[in-house]
């Protein structure tokens, strides 16, 4: 009896022995690789920003309590953005005062840039001062890029800003004008010298209000007396004209001022067709003008030997 047990048992060793090889034998068996799935190499694509859109809405100023509620509304650099938007300084707006206000405010004036990022008929000139009367605003342009842009107010109905194609002449950290002695002009940057027109600092009420000179705000006015080129002079003769300015379209007096028209239409402000040829005549004027030519200008392609 004892032998047969003896029997059993090590027929069930035997099993559990053959059992636990087979199911070792399977773990360690090399499994099939899986096959791997070539990666594809894409290619990057520089990708623009998406273009920045916003929708405005007019605010008409109903009373100082009104204003100091919209102003504590705002941060510092919002109020500055608004201001700069409806052509006008903080301490002229007053109970009546029509704002118009955009409905995203980013701290980046040129987001709101009624001027195209780029004018292909400005890109062989290095530096181009364009100010629109329509818009009440400038734009600053090198080799056709936008560099920045800002509000103005040029001449009021009686002595408006004559449109044309004018240069850089001469500037002055502090003029006085000589209609009244009392009207200091920081940073003057003159571009019409018989006439005696200019831009500079000064201050702006939201619509055309100067006796022809361009007003622009302080910072303004002082990048581009820093930013624009003279003429140049040899013995009272002009040997080199200095940077251009293009004074261009005309303010309508019967309407609102065009910017409050942005709640209706939000691309209104921008430069129309006609805007557009006459920057591309006054172009085409700058280059044919022996005294804008330098030889600097010339690039090594166009150096034929």
């Amino acid at each position: 009896m004892k032998q047969k047990y003896t029997k059993l048992s090590l027929l069930f060793i035997g099993l559990f022995i053959i059992i636990f090889s087979a199911c070792n034998n399977d773990n360690t068996q090399e499994k099939p690789k899986e096959k791997e799935i070539p990666t594809t190499q894409l290619d990057t694509i520089a990708m623009e920003p998406p273009a920045f859109k916003t929708t405005y809405r007019l605010d008409s100023i109903s009373s100082r309590e009104h204003l100091d509620s919209l102003n504590n509304s705002f941060s510092e650099e919002d109020r500055k953005l608004v201001y700069a938007l409806n052509r006008i300084d903080a301490h002229r707006i007053k109970p009546g005062t029509q704002l118009i206000i955009p409905d995203s405010l980013v701290n980046d004036l040129n987001l709101y840039s009624p001027f195209p990022k780029s004018l292909d008929p400005l890109d062989s000139i290095g530096k181009t001062v364009v100010i629109s009367q329509r818009i009440q605003a400038f734009a600053l342009y090198e080799n056709g890029n936008l560099l920045q842009w800002g509000p103005v107010s040029t001449g009021k109905q009686s002595t408006g800003t004559p449109s044309g194609l004018y240069y850089g002449n001469y500037k002055a950290k502090r003029k006085i004008s000589t209609i009244d002695e009392s009207w200091v002009m920081p940073y003057y940057f003159n571009f019409m010298n018989f006439e005696g027109i200019g831009t500079h600092e000064y201050t702006l009420p939201g619509y055309p209000a100067s006796h022809g000179c361009v007003r622009m705000y302080r910072e303004d006015a002082k990048f581009i007396y820093e930013w624009a080129n003279m003429w140049e002079l040899e013995n009272d003769v002009i040997v080199q004209n200095g940077t251009p300015f293009m004074v261009i379209g005309e303010y309508n007096f019967k309407e609102i001022q065009p910017w409050l028209k942005l709640a209706e239409d939000n691309k209104f402000n921008e430069l129309n067709p006609e805007e557009m040829d006459t920057i591309k005549v006054y172009a085409q004027r700058y280059k044919n003008d022996p005294l804008n030519f330098k030889f600097e200008d010339i690039s090594e392609k166009e150096i034929v030997l």
